[in-house]
């Protein structure tokens, strides 16, 4: 059997379980977003909880990052200018390192956290 072949039945497989899945959720009065449920190849990554998650590694979604960028420029003008405390800013950097750490992220890290150097 070619590799076509292999690749078409797999492909098949996959569209069967999804509607195995989608009858299932069915009998539970449940319903998944046909846009997100999507049969595709694990190579381009899969979104999950702000992460995308590949074969071998995890990233952390552009849209969290910019947001925690912001975020944390924000509390960091905030405690400059003695609006919150330095516990509170540490707290608030503390649980986006804790969040990103399922990532592989240590050069997002030295690069989102440089800034706060003083």
């Amino acid at each position: 059997m070619d590799d076509f072949a292999l690749f078409a039945d797999a492909k098949t497989q996959l569209w069967e379980w999804k509607q195995a899945i989608r009858e299932k959720l069915a009998s539970l009065r449940l319903r998944f977003h046909e846009h997100s449920a999507q049969v595709t190849p694990v190579t381009q990554g899969i979104p999950w909880l702000g992460f995308v998650v590949y074969p071998t590694y995890r990233r952390v979604k552009q849209r969290k990052v910019v947001n925690a960028t912001r975020r944390m420029n924000q509390r960091f003008d905030e405690w400059q200018r003695g609006e919150i405390s330095f516990a509170s800013f540490d707290a608030s950097v503390k649980g986006w390192i804790n969040y990103v750490r399922y990532a592989d992220s240590w050069g997002l890290r030295k690069h989102v956290l440089k800034p706060f150097r003083w």
